[in-house]
């Protein structure tokens, strides 16, 4: 079988990530998703830490720095991209995998073979999940809710390809209808038809 590769995108609390492990096992292929901030933490030889906050801070105009030896301005957010893609598209090339977030599906789009999903459900189903499922403080979860998606909405717009949520996207699915574990069967039957 050739090798093919699955991209992620999902709203905060619609379990995109329990639904891309359930695949990557039904499948027998990895997932890859904070691994890629760890490999972009040692290429970068920066802190696992350093890496995720500039993530969740990208756009921000405080994120500038001056490099050394006259390399000029850039934002960390830049060379962080950068390093990502390069791991991204070093992942694609290796294995039949699914990647979660990150835009890998703007970053993969010249690839054949890759399948992009966006994960969506209701705000209140979303926040049932973070309350129930993932053991969060309702109150904490609404604001997470709020600062997350905001977050990943301008890390997408600023790196992604395209100005809606339709572009590079071949499935959006709502995870409120089928739950975390009837999601995954449905994408994987999808999956297995395409790539099988």
């Amino acid at each position: 079988m050739d090798k093919y590769v699955i991209t992620i995108s999902r709203q905060f609390g619609s379990l995109g990530r329990t639904i891309a492990q359930n695949m990557a096992g039904e499948l027998g292929i990895e997932f890859y998703d904070r691994d890629i901030v760890e490999a972009t933490a040692g290429r970068m030889g920066l802190p696992v830490p350093e890496i995720s906050r500039e993530e969740e801070r990208s756009g921000g105009f405080f994120t500038e720095r001056k490099y050394p030896l006259g390399m000029g301005l850039t934002s960390m957010q830049e060379e962080i991209f950068q390093v990502q893609s390069n791991i991204i598209r070093d992942i694609a090339a290796k294995e039949s995998c699914i990647i979660v977030g990150r835009c890998s599906d703007s970053i993969l789009s010249d690839m054949d073979r890759v399948l992009n999903i966006y994960i969506y459900a209701s705000a209140e189903r979303r926040i049932r999940n973070c309350v129930e499922i993932l053991g969060m403080d309702e109150k904490e979860a609404r604001k997470m809710q709020k600062d997350v998606d905001h977050a990943r909405e301008m890390y997408r717009l600023k790196y992604g390809k395209g100005n809606d949520i339709y572009t590079n996207r071949d499935i959006m699915i709502d995870s409120g209808r089928f739950g975390a574990q009837g999601t995954s069967k449905l994408l994987c039957v999808i999956i297995k038809e395409l790539f099988w």
